[in-house]
């Protein structure tokens, strides 16, 4: 191994160590979009990915509304009601999309949108 590959694999893995919450929730929001994304552009062909894709978005999404339900968490009361009303939109609109009765464009949306709020340096 030479001075430059581990001077590069030095500062990965310090980098990896200053990742933030905030950094962790985007990057699994931006993966799973992707994802979505990906599958749903590819019709029939893709619909097992899709189906893969929305149910890492649905227990995303738990995982949040269970972190926002605690009575511990920071959040302003009215974002955590925001947050519990999206995931329960999020389940319902999943299955809507694995039955074929709707797009995966309005999960995309709201991933989309979380995503911004994730890049936002203040919580409104």
């Amino acid at each position: 191994m030479n001075a430059i590959t581990k001077a590069q694999n030095a500062y990965r893995n310090d980098a990896q160590l200053i990742r933030t919450d905030r950094d962790t929730e985007y990057n699994a929001f931006a993966e799973i979009t992707h994802r979505l994304k990906t599958a749903s552009s590819r019709g029939a062909d893709g619909f097992r990915d899709l189906a893969g894709a929305l149910h890492d978005n649905r227990r995303l999404w738990t995982i949040l509304a269970m972190d926002v339900a605690d009575k511990s968490n920071t959040l302003p009361e009215m974002l955590r009601a925001r947050i519990l009303y999206l995931s329960e939109f999020t389940q319902q609109h999943s299955s809507k999309v694995l039955t074929k009765q709707a797009t995966v464009d309005a999960l995309v949306e709201i991933n989309t949108a979380i995503m911004r709020g994730l890049r936002n340096k203040r919580v409104k």
